[in-house]
């Protein structure tokens, strides 16, 4: 192969390169604000889930349970909905806007996560304004199938509804029917998720509405 043929096949892989980054770029560019958008609405879905009865939900604040970013929320119900009818000025179109009056705290969505037997457990729960929890839900995990995995399943979720602060304590006999009942051979995993993600996060909520840590805004690692 001569030098002129390695200059060839160097330009026309440059040129390739350079035209596969190009049409990347496009690809990115209009698909990456409808990706943020469905990722928005996801989010909005999952926190509506944890209280259906919510009419507004706002940002309280970040935290770092185990270094990883997470969220928590105030969920409010309006005294009054009063309904606006605005014109757009560039359109020219109406739409209804609505405004909540005399808002009243009902409770808080938390996001949290809890070590597990081989992955970060990725949790998302809801407690009222005595702090109980309502519901919760595993966002993500890489537990054991079969096994802790089970953390996935509505009789393990089901436990938490109405748990307090001094409830969330992982029970391997069975017999204290007041706390959460282990998974057969992924007592880790149930740890994991009842007192390492879900009761952290209360203690952490409680610490940031108390002013304990600086609320609305990052705090270090919790539990």
């Amino acid at each position: 192969m001569t030098f002129k043929d390695i200059l060839k096949i160097t330009f026309n892989l440059v040129v390739l390169y350079t035209a596969a980054g190009i049409l990347m770029a496009a690809v990115y560019s209009k698909t990456s604000p409808i990706i943020y958008q469905k990722n928005l609405e996801e989010k909005r879905q999952a926190l509506q889930e944890m209280m259906p009865e919510a009419e507004s939900i706002e940002k309280l604040g970040d935290w770092y349970p185990h270094e990883k970013h997470a969220e928590y929320y105030v969920a409010k119900k309006c005294g009054e909905v009063k309904v606006k009818t605005v014109k757009d000025e560039a359109t020219g179109a109406t739409k209804e806007i609505k405004e909540c009056v005399n808002p009243e705290v009902i409770g808080y969505i938390v996001q949290t996560f809890g070590k597990g037997y081989s992955s970060y457990i990725n949790i998302l729960f809801s407690v009222d304004t005595d702090f109980k929890v309502l519901k919760m839900n595993v966002l993500h995990h890489a537990e054991t199938p079969g096994l802790g995995d089970e953390i996935e399943l509505d009789w393990f979720k089901n436990q938490f509804k109405g748990k307090d602060i001094e409830h969330l304590k992982v029970d391997k006999t069975g017999t204290k029917k007041e706390y959460i009942q282990a998974i057969t051979g992924a007592t880790i995993s149930t740890r994991a998720v009842a007192e390492d993600g879900i009761r952290n996060g209360i203690k952490f909520l409680m610490q940031a509405l108390k002013g304990e840590v600086e609320h609305g805004a990052s705090s270090g690692r919790e539990g």
